[in-house]
């Protein structure tokens, strides 16, 4: 057997029309439902059937017919130095990529797709999303196929000689590094609060109250509809308006806490990270199966994280900052939700160390935090002077001191909460007291450090570092002058000691 004829190209699954067309479908659900009760409403049956019948059938074959144009004008060709996909029914759009820019291949099955027996296969550039390509759809194995051939040419080895219709070789055992299972899922989704769910259901019970039989927004309304027999509630005066807004109160949170619950079922159901000889591959999903290998190579940074709530019960997360894509996908969720002690054999794995007792923190500038309150009071004061002029003298100093008082606490919090550290091997920033968070970047793997001194902290002496992480960023503010130039030469010294071709040949040897 040998390997499909490069610069052949190929199309997706057939079926793949037929996903896709559901998919449409499913857009032209709310359209035919209000238009079908509209016309019903009116009585005239003949008319639905003369005019409205018709309609669907035309709108229900225009959609398959365009989504078979779709499939049928879209090729890909897994070429010997690139992939290259051209699709376009009236316009014809040509994308090439090679093999050197894909830093992974991501395995996608949505709930339709995985009907079907279908894969999505992402391939991820590193340059952001607009340039990523995708291939919808083909089938489990193919996908498999398609996802080791890409890597193989990537790193330049080769693969076992097998043809397009042949099973691939299954994967060694993998090691399991942490998995959720249902009554942690749902633990999650209790912490997965959504004010924004909230705040939209409010303002569609507002927008959308003509629906409702009585005045959503009227307490005496409420009142009238849980008073019950005897109307019990009338007499309770005060007292009922404070029930009829606990209850109120107490349905958007129980929305609130539901949409979260079941949204984070549906992304975290089955989770799964293991240790394979790729990297770290996680599984996850109920509806969207999710299949990620993220190759511990690639990874330049760690990120663990925390809430205002949950820190108080010991969860955390933990994201890795890698050279998959940009900052915004490239923070891989490693682990959504679990204690340190379950988190530190993961971070063990990829080859960096969480924080000892023994390692040194250091604070940023008193400088930078006092200059941060001043310029917050001095627009305070900006403001309660707005206030004045315009008359409204009895409000002028509530921004002084309920503004000043904020940015007081405010910078004086991050004073005491946001550190740096410079280990051996790595760095650590900590930031934040609302939600705090740490960052572990590998000083070898950093790719540039730059001081930022703006005109203030020029008089003032003291700075920020920036350093270059092709996945992300990290910074550290308000650092001394002299501390930060010391930091910048021991981060210079670390980045030339290490050898990149090490790196790539790791990664071939691990690929």
């Amino acid at each position: 057997m040998t390997e499909p004829l490069e610069d052949t190209p190929r199309r997706t699954d057939p079926r793949t029309f037929a996903v896709r067309a559901v998919a449409m479908l499913s857009q032209l659900v709310l359209p035919l439902v209000v238009g079908g009760f509209t016309i019903l409403d009116k009585g005239d049956f003949g008319d639905a059937l003369l005019y409205f019948l018709p309609l669907v059938v035309l709108a229900v074959g225009a959609n398959i017919f365009f989504a078979y144009l779709r499939w049928a004008r879209f090729t890909y060709t897994v070429g010997a130095d690139d992939i290259r996909v051209e699709s376009g029914v009236l316009s014809r759009e040509a994308r090439s990529v090679p093999y050197e820019r894909i830093q992974d291949v991501s395995i996608e099955q949505k709930f339709v797709p995985r009907l079907f027996g279908l894969v999505e296969v992402k391939f991820e550039t590193g340059a952001g999303g607009g340039d990523d390509l995708k291939l919808a759809y083909l089938p489990e194995v193919e996908g498999e196929r398609l996802r080791e051939l890409v890597r193989s040419r990537r790193d330049g080895s080769s693969l076992p000689e097998q043809n397009i219709d042949t099973d691939i070789a299954p994967e060694p055992d993998a090691r399991l590094l942490y998995e959720m299972g249902p009554g942690r899922v749902f633990t999650f989704g209790l912490f997965e609060f959504s004010l924004a769910v909230v705040a939209v259901v409010a303002g569609a019970a507002q927008q959308l109250d003509f629906l409702l039989p009585f005045e959503v927004w009227d307490w005496r309304s409420w009142r009238e509809q849980i008073a019950g027999p005897g109307q019990w509630l009338a007499g309770l005066g005060v007292l009922a308006q404070l029930v009829g807004g606990v209850i109120a109160v107490g349905s958007l949170i129980f929305i609130g806490v539901a949409t979260g619950v079941v949204r984070t079922v549906l992304r975290e159901w089955g989770f799964r990270l293991e240790r394979t000889d790729k990297g770290l591959r996680r599984r996850r999903g109920l509806l969207t199966r999710t299949d990620l290998v993220m190759p511990v190579h690639r990874v330049q940074a760690l990120r663990l994280s925390t809430g205002l709530v949950r820190r108080w019960f010991g969860w955390h997360s933990l994201k890795l900052v890698s050279l998959a894509s940009d900052s915004g996908s490239a923070n891989h969720e490693a682990v959504p939700f679990a204690r340190l002690k379950e988190i530190s054999p993961v971070v063990a794995e990829t080859g960096f160390e969480l924080p000892d007792s023994e390692i040194e923190w250091h604070r940023s500038s008193r400088r930078y935090r006092i200059d941060g309150f001043l310029m917050g009071f001095f627009l305070m004061i900006a403001i309660a002077a707005a206030l004045f002029v315009s008359g409204n003298s009895y409000l002028a100093f509530l921004p002084i001191i309920a503004g000043g008082g904020w940015f007081a606490l405010h910078e004086y919090m991050r004073w005491r909460w946001d550190r740096h550290a410079l280990g051996q091997r790595q760095l650590y920033t900590r930031h934040g007291w609302f939600a705090p968070s740490m960052a572990i970047a590998s000083r070898e793997k950093l790719q540039s450090v730059e001081i930022v001194r703006n005109p203030l902290a020029r008089v003032r002496g003291y700075a920020d570092i920036r350093f270059g992480l092709a996945g992300g960023h990290l910074r550290m503010r308000g650092i001394a002058l002299a501390d930060a130039m010391r930091i910048r030469d021991a981060v210079l010294s670390s980045m030339g000691e290490q050898d990149f071709s090490e790196v790539v040949e790791a990664g071939s040897q691990s690929a």
